[in-house]
């Protein structure tokens, strides 16, 4: 049923505002919503999910309508700090909600899936000692949210994520991480093999399930979604779609079987662990973890998702749809970066300012202290007029 309107502006917390979940989220809510919504997304400076009394002095002092936590640890952290955020935050922030009477959304994970096909959302892992740190901590959040529903009254929503897409994912990881590895040509086979295919979730349309989930608290109180593009995608199609986008000669279409690749990781470990011993560090990317997954299928049911009152903005948006923008915005970003160099002019060509910079810095200097360095003409007048 749908709820009345809302007859003043609603509040919101968004944990994990930096990341691209949240980083996503909080860039809606800021554009699409500024009259019906406003989020505050505090740092981790001034609130540290993993300690109880900052999110009960936060929230006390900031009173929220409604909490969306996106925070996590990172992949490859350690269990103390993997329970302390992505467990034990949870939890904390579940009791404080149900506290103050308002609904709590979680964003898990597919990590909490096992492989295989057409997974619903009553799927599970069993929970054991020999889950990563990361399925744990996100399998146990779950099972506790349901938990507190049932026997405390808390208002929450679960939303599991399967591979996610969208621009503004700074620290490269999962799809991005995949992208930059073929865009750094350091892919040469496909390391994965035929017909694998996983789910992915669209970062942008996310965004509008939010909003509605909390327009619609009767229908999704209590209840977990998954939210996934409708068709899953084969891994090997994905990469050599995005290889013939960058008009790449690797990674060939050669498929290198699993045990090969798992002696490979295994040396690669062994192997920072000996550069270790002499003072460098090596940090191998965390995905590796998931490595096994490039060569099972796990595919998520998403039509609880495409039954229910959420209509989706974009329904023939993809990731094969979005591909071109995603391109261009992170060949970009990272070239900005100097992650990679190999696309820079050849894809946006030079800018006179920066080529100015890069080779004649005097000339540029003395040029912008004769034309550019006056007041705004605006804010000077702006400025006038009120000290009038």
């Amino acid at each position: 049923m749908v709820q009345a309107a809302q007859t003043r502006k609603r509040l919101g917390v968004l944990i994990g505002g930096s990341g691209l979940i949240g980083g996503t989220l909080a860039h809606y809510f800021k554009t699409k919503t500024p009259d019906e919504i406003e989020i505050r997304a505090p740092s981790s400076k001034k609130l540290s999910i993993r300690t109880a009394q900052d999110i009960k002095a936060y929230l006390q002092k900031v009173q929220p309508d409604f909490v969306i936590n996106t925070a996590m640890a990172a992949l490859d952290s350690d269990a103390q700090l993997a329970f302390e955020v992505n467990y034990l935050g949870t939890v904390n922030i579940a009791r404080a909600c149900c506290a103050m009477n308002i609904p709590y959304i979680h964003m898990s994970s597919a990590s909490t899936l096992p492989s295989g096909m057409d997974l619903t959302e009553e799927d599970h892992l069993p929970l054991s000692p020999d889950l990563s740190n990361y399925a744990k901590s996100k399998l146990m959040s779950e099972r506790t949210l349901r938990y507190m529903g049932a026997n405390q009254g808390l208002d929450y929503t679960v939303i599991r994520l399967a591979i996610v897409y969208g621009e503004h994912d700074h620290k490269i990881q999962g799809f991005h991480r995949l992208f930059f590895t073929i865009a750094d040509e350091s892919m040469p086979c496909l390391f994965t093999k035929r017909g694998v295919a996983h789910s992915y979730t669209n970062a942008n349309k996310l965004s509008y399930f939010v909003h509605h989930v909390l327009d619609h608290r009767e229908e999704f109180s209590g209840e977990t979604y998954h939210f996934v593009d409708k068709k899953p995608v084969e891994l090997d199609d994905l990469i050599l779609t995005l290889k013939s986008y960058l008009e790449l000669h690797t990674p060939r279409e050669i498929y290198v079987p699993y045990p090969v690749i798992k002696s490979g990781k295994y040396f690669l470990e062994r192997l920072a662990k000996f550069l270790n011993w002499f003072g460098i560090t090596v940090r191998l990317p965390p995905e590796l973890m998931f490595l096994e997954n490039f060569y099972q299928p796990q595919t998520l049911n998403c039509d609880k998702l495409y039954q229910s009152s959420f209509v989706d903005p974009s329904p023939n948006e993809t990731i094969y749809t979005v591909l071109p923008k995603l391109v261009i915005y992170y060949l970009t970003r990272w070239g900005h970066l100097n992650l990679i160099t190999t696309f820079n002019e050849e894809f946006f060509g030079s800018n006179e300012l920066e080529e100015d910079f890069r080779y004649n810095p005097r000339e540029l200097l003395t040029s912008i202290h004769a034309d550019s360095t006056s007041p705004f003409y605006d804010l000077l007048a702006e400025q006038r007029s009120r000290e009038a």
